[in-house]
């Protein structure tokens, strides 16, 4: 069933981490300095992430070597859904040609401080780590028929490292919901406006 992302209020900082990437080392939020930076919760088995998966691929390397800076991170539980363990993921990572970090947060606490509610879910920050824009990647879903274009997020970059605001609205992001262990679901999401 699809699940799509919560508009997290555009301002919130964003959330501390500490995560083991795929590749090894800990990755942490203080570590990563660039004018922009982009969170994507991901997930290997997900329909909605393997559509966009290539594009983001290509789209988050063309935007490396202009200020974007990118982590994925991987929430779900992967006893019941072990093609989302190591394994697999490393597997996507060859597979949509990813160039950054991608983490495992096996205690699913990060994604319940980003209030992560799908694969994929988008958060961009500007330089001071505070968030931008929380929406899709572009229109396109599986079984639309339209084109993978990244196009809203794409637009929500170039806005960001011209240092101008995204205007709203945001499109939320659509996608598989996160898959939380037995006795982990986070409490229902709400926002204060």
């Amino acid at each position: 069933m699809a699940v799509s992302s919560h508009l997290v209020p555009l301002g919130t900082p964003a959330p501390d981490f500490a995560l083991p990437s795929l590749a090894g080392p800990e990755v942490k939020l203080t570590d990563i300095s660039a004018p922009a930076l982009l969170v994507v919760f991901l997930s290997n088995h997900c329909p909605y992430v393997r559509h966009v998966e290539s594009a983001l691929g290509a789209f988050t390397s063309e935007y490396a070597g202009k200020g974007l800076a990118t982590v994925a991170i991987s929430s779900n539980d992967v006893v019941n859904y072990p093609d989302d363990d190591v394994p697999g993921l490393a597997a996507q990572v060859e597979r949509a040609g990813f160039t950054f970090p991608y983490l495992v947060d096996a205690s699913q606490e990060v994604a319940k401080a980003y209030a992560a509610a799908c694969t994929p879910d988008f958060f961009l920050y500007d330089g001071q780590r505070r968030l931008v824009y929380r929406g899709a990647f572009d229109e396109s879903r599986p079984r639309n028929d339209l084109p993978v274009t990244g196009e809203l997020l794409r637009d929500a970059v170039d806005r960001v490292l011209r240092g101008e605001a995204v205007p709203e609205p945001h499109v939320p992001s659509m996608g598989c919901g996160i898959k939380w262990r037995e006795g982990n679901e986070p409490e229902p999401v709400t926002f204060l406006g």
